[in-house]
């Protein structure tokens, strides 16, 4: 559990998403300030197609649209309508990586190398040839 300044999300989201030269000063400025609003719980997954498993289970990006089951369509409710509306960023519940070239800057930035363990997966252990 973390609780990131505004550099940091600045790094994030402009650095690696470039969420600032896509959308625009208000719609970054304005999910900044929401997600410095509490600290926010990171982790890395692994696995086969993790990213795209990840993806999955987060659901849609639009909260309104993500489909029950997954944790945006269970966890959240708000569209882009509305959240133009009002003026404010889309208060997202969970963030997943794009792709796995987002995955690893991700990592870097939000985990040092202590905080990141190698271990044998179960996919590895039981599926993979003995050398």
């Amino acid at each position: 559990m973390l609780q990131p300044d505004y550099d940091h999300f600045y790094q994030h989201y402009e650095g690696i998403g470039t969420l600032k030269t896509r959308k625009g000063d208000d719609i970054f400025e304005s999910q900044l300030r929401s997600m410095q609003q509490g600290p926010v719980i990171t982790m890395v997954l692994e696995g086969v197609d993790a990213v795209e498993t990840v993806r999955k289970m987060v659901g849609t990006t639009e909260p309104k649209s993500a489909l029950p089951g997954t944790i945006r369509g269970d966890f959240a409710h708000v569209s882009y309508a509305q959240a133009n509306q009002s003026g404010k960023s889309v208060s997202n519940i969970i963030h997943a990586s794009a792709d796995a070239i987002e995955a690893e800057q991700e990592i870097a930035h939000w985990f040092s190398d202590s905080e990141l363990f190698d271990y044998e997966t179960v996919h590895e252990r039981f599926t993979q040839p003995k050398r």
